[in-house]
């Protein structure tokens, strides 16, 4: 462990605004993207926060009481382990459909003609690479094309580098192959028809996905809950199997993970909100889920 020297400490103490390290300060509403977890038997707080999966990298900057949270844990939870590289080498081949699937069968060859389009000429890729892709996955490839930069990073990459420097372990709620096994559930198909729906109407997406975009940055949760409720998203239909079910399973997991130790979970942010978002359930389990401030 880094030994810092008295006058560094106070500097650091100092930084953090008059917050204690067990005392962050209370949100005055919940429209925050950093919670604090505590009661029901817990020894230590343990905190929550919400991501968003791509960023402008000029947008994302750590507050204060984060830094802070994340000293406080004695490791940090991501939706997956992505400080794995076996994680990411492995998750290369579940990405593909089963059975040996492709994509040109999912199509009429006019539809198929439109997506192969859109490919060559605005993302200067062609579709012929992505033919045993998930549909869904060819979806995320679309949204930096929506986004006001040149420069894109991940949010959870930039906690990974915070969680280092803190000498951090990094761990995931799900493995890749549990994430890829998600999108094994919903019809190909389906996905295929939602990939073309966003690639003919590229500006409405792009005005959808400004507007997520816009509330996350403003810490919104009560918008991103009524965003993410609305068909344009593709979200309704199969809320249970993307959200729902995935926040069960990871508040039956940190029920017996934040009994042992202090931790940082940072998950998207869709996933904190709703009846059956992470902060409803961790609260009908019976922990304090407190609103922090986060600026």
């Amino acid at each position: 462990m880094k030994i810092y020297s008295l006058v560094t400490l106070i500097f650091i103490i100092s930084s953090c605004k008059g917050q204690s390290a067990g005392n962050l300060k209370t949100n005055e509403s919940d429209n925050t993207l950093l919670w604090e977890v505590t009661g029901n038997g817990l020894k230590a707080p343990s905190y929550l926060f919400g991501t968003f999966h791509m960023l402008c990298k000029e947008d994302i900057k750590f507050s204060s009481p984060l830094k802070q949270a994340v000293k406080n844990s004695d490791k940090v939870y991501l939706e997956m382990d992505m400080d794995d590289p076996a994680t990411l080498f492995g998750g290369l081949m579940l990405m593909n459909m089963k059975d040996g699937k492709k994509l040109k069968e999912l199509y009429k060859p006019e539809d198929y003609k439109r997506v192969e389009s859109f490919f060559k000429d605005s993302l200067k890729i062609p579709l012929t690479l992505f033919q045993s892709m998930k549909p869904y996955f060819l979806v995320a490839m679309l949204y930096p094309k929506m986004m006001p930069c040149k420069t894109v990073s991940g949010i959870e990459e930039e906690l990974m580098k915070l969680a280092k420097e803190d000498k951090k372990e990094i761990l995931g709620l799900e493995t890749m192959a549990f994430q890829a096994s998600i999108f094994d559930s919903i019809p190909y198909e389906k996905q295929a028809d939602e990939l073309l729906k966003s690639i003919d109407s590229m500006a409405m997406s792009k005005i959808y996905f400004d507007s997520m975009l816009s509330v996350y940055k403003k810490q919104q949760l009560n918008e991103i809950e009524i965003l993410f409720s609305k068909n344009e998203f593709g979200m309704e239909e199969d809320q249970d199997i993307l959200l729902d079910n995935r926040n069960k399973n990871w508040v039956a997991q940190l029920k017996d993970i934040m009994k042992k130790t202090p931790v940082f979970i940072a998950v998207g942010a869709g996933h904190l909100v709703g009846k059956m978002g992470l902060i409803a359930l961790l609260r009908k389990e019976g922990y304090s889920v407190r609103p922090l401030q986060n600026k």
